[in-house]
């Protein structure tokens, strides 16, 4: 057996998927011009066994002679249908059909290969490379097709009909360029001139093998995503902002969404696509030049498009790490439903299931939890046939929260959460998993803490002064039924029908309902009332009182002297004597003059207020009211006495004008002071 029909067998090996040559018998038959190897074809694909030593991807190419016809290479089409028989190409280093091997063949290179013993492990490395790149070349091919047609959609559908509302008044039209950029100019780019090149590139791959030379002409194209890339959070940010704000903007969205061309993909995951290109390309082209031969004409061209390519990549690689973590977000937000976990200020971090410890007893259920850099949210999963889905059913902030391993006979692996919105204890599936767990939360409240010193330091003097200032702020830990047998206020002994447990919402301990027997409310808990035991509510109760104290005290030091007061009094003020409303009116020493109107004399935040130079006043003759005329707008007051009512009226036409009116002296019928206030209707107080 010859060299060369050992190197043919080897070349079709079963370690490359092809079956041995049949040989072929060279009769009249053989020759006939209907043969489907005889007539002239295109090429051969390396992923058809393009194995000639003078393989353009190596340097060489040009055509052969395939029984006695000329031709090029032999296409995949024509092999796919069994046309061609390879072992009769000269490539392939079969007889001729004068029974000779042709000299193409016999050249230097294959001399040495038929030197090495087996003389078959080098055609079949060749056969191995050439297969990879033209798959890597593919490749892109295949995604470049896809890209376009994404982009076709975000160019051609959804900015077309959103720009055609905006030309009828919906919106405006800069909201519509500003979310698209330049994404025109990127879509005629690759249709027109990219995504045709590459066609031709593959089209011709045996002839003229190589991606370096179509991807060094339209590198330095790329530097246009960097306007993109640039613009694509404030897009983000529009298209949310814009589809709360507009109904039309809206339904123009959720109704090219619902078409099968989207994929059930939100316009923002289409619009991060373009921001994740050039990193696939460079991908791609660092692969290709792995598996391509230095020697290689097409190395040195292939080199400098990734060097093109990757200049353009740097300028967006932060914003690429921030488009991955848009799209997670938009990910869980599509899961978890409601909530808005889509924030640019959100960032994900861990995720994972857990079993949440009950509270007042040893039972767990499943739970699901995402954390982020500033919240936590606790899951339930719910039935849902359009993927996996999440029902929350708490959220605890990162402000305030604390982490800490916990010990339980019942359940290993255990750590409670405890944030000011509900306290957590959670059982992990093994100690590294909660170890890990404990690990990212402290991680995440130790960089919340350093972007808020503020309050990190505020907390430290809180815990240092008084412990109790957390009380009733954050939820406590409840303490389980079955740890208490007695009262933990007043030590009385439990029982199952006259003295049952309870638990203190404000400090987690299991009482009485005697020492529970008290409400109040509860800032985690949105100020809603809650039970809580005697001590807790003595302590509430009078932290309330001294916020009200102070509160009263800081009213009083910021109210204007009594000296300050021009006029001040109730007055019922509206539209409607059926819908009145009683304010407490005050004039004071400002300029221009304004009339202040507070729902009560010692509130310090007004209700509103009336500017009043340049306002007309009206005297409604037959009843105790006046008008104040203010542009388009009249403001109706009715006084308790017609002599009020002159007073006011006195005063109010020279404040009208722009001038200081001088304070009014009212009798103690009308107007008596309180304080740095006035009132109706009274006796003057210390």
């Amino acid at each position: 057996q010859s060299p060369v029909r050992t190197r043919q067998e080897q070349a079709y090996s079963p370690s490359t998927g092809k079956s041995p040559p049949q040989r072929v018998n060279h009769t009249e038959e053989d020759q006939s011009p209907n043969r489907s190897y005889g007539l002239p074809v295109s090429c051969v694909s390396p992923a058809q066994v393009c194995l000639s030593p003078s393989s353009s991807v190596r340097g060489g190419g040009g055509s052969f002679v395939l029984n006695g016809v000329s031709g090029a290479h032999i296409s995949p089409a024509r092999h796919a249908q069994g046309s061609p028989n390879l072992s009769n190409s000269p490539v392939l280093g079969s007889p001729s059909p004068d029974g000779r091997i042709h000299k193409e063949f016999i050249g230097k290179h294959n001399e040495e290969d038929m030197k090495k013993e087996g003389g078959g492990s080098e055609p079949k490395d060749e056969e191995n490379t050439e297969q990879k790149l033209y798959k890597i070349a593919n490749e892109l091919l295949q995604t470049e097709r896809a890209y376009v047609a994404r982009l076709h959609l975000l160019d051609q559908v959804f900015c077309s009909r959103l720009t055609e509302e905006a030309g009828r008044g919906s919106f405006p039209p800069e909201v519509i360029r500003n979310i698209f950029s330049n994404i025109s100019s990127i879509y005629s780019f690759h249709s027109q001139f990219l995504l045709p090149d590459l066609e031709t590139c593959i089209s011709h791959w045996c002839e003229r093998p190589g991606l370096g030379n179509v991807l060094l002409q339209h590198a330095p194209f790329m530097r246009m995503y960097a306007d993109y890339v640039r613009n694509f959070d404030q897009a983000v940010e529009l298209v949310r902002t814009w589809t709360e704000r507009s109904s039309a903007f809206r339904n123009i969205i959720q109704d090219i969404q619902s078409q099968e061309v989207c994929g059930s993909l939100t316009l923002q995951h289409h619009m991060l696509e373009p921001v994740q290109r050039v990193p696939r390309y460079e991908m791609l082209l660092r692969d290709y030049l792995k598996k391509l031969p230095v020697d290689s004409p097409d190395y040195e061209l292939a080199h400098k498009s990734l060097q093109t390519i990757s200049m353009a990549a740097t300028h967006s690689n932060s914003a690429i790490h921030k488009a991955e973590s848009l799209k997670r977000l938009l990910e869980i937000y599509e899961m978890v439903g409601e909530e808005e976990v889509v924030n640019p200020t959100n960032e994900f971090l861990r995720e994972g299931r857990l079993l949440k410890l009950a509270a007042r007893n040893t039972s767990a259920m499943e739970r699901h939890l995402f954390l982020f850099n500033n919240f936590l949210l606790c899951c339930t999963p719910k039935f849902s046939l359009v993927g996996q889905r999440f029902t929350v059913r708490c959220r605890i902030g990162v402000d305030g929260m604390q982490v800490q391993q916990t010990t339980n006979e019942d359940h290993p692996y255990t750590f409670q959460v405890s944030g000011k919105e509900r306290t957590l204890e959670l059982q992990a599936s093994s100690e590294q998993d909660r170890d890990e767990w404990i690990k990212v939360i402290e991680e995440a409240i130790d960089v919340f803490q350093k972007k808020n010193e503020s309050f990190k330091l505020a907390s430290k003097e809180l815990n240092v002064e008084d412990p109790t200032e957390e009380l009733g702020r954050r939820a406590p830990r409840w303490i389980r039924d079955n740890e208490v047998t007695v009262c933990m206020k007043c030590q009385e002994p439990f029982n199952a029908l006259t003295r049952r447990r309870h638990h203190c919402r404000a400090c987690g301990c299991v009482v009485c309902w005697k020492c529970s027997d008290n409400k109040v409310a509860l800032e985690y808990d949105g100020n809603k009332l809650n039970k809580v035991c005697k001590a807790c509510y003595s302590i509430l109760t009078s932290r309330r009182e001294d916020r009200v104290e102070g509160k009263k005290r800081r009213m009083l030091e910021a109210s204007p002297a009594t000296s300050d007061v021009v006029m001040s009094s109730f007055l019922q003020y509206g539209d409607n004597p059926k819908t009145y409303q009683r304010v407490w009116s005050v004039i004071t020493r400002t300029e221009p003059p304004v009339l202040s109107l507070y729902a009560d004399p010692q509130d310090m935040k007004q209700l509103s207020s009336v500017p009043l130079t340049g306002c007309s006043v009206e005297e409604l003759q037959g009843q105790p009211c006046f008008c104040l005329g203010q542009s388009k707008t009249t403001h109706t007051f009715s006084c308790d006495s017609p002599q009020l009512k002159q007073r006011w009226l006195t005063v109010l036409k020279v404040a009208v004008t722009g001038r200081m009116p001088a304070s009014h002296t009212l009798t103690d019928s009308d107007v008596i002071i309180i304080g740095s206030r006035c009132g109706i209707n009274g006796n003057v107080s210390d």
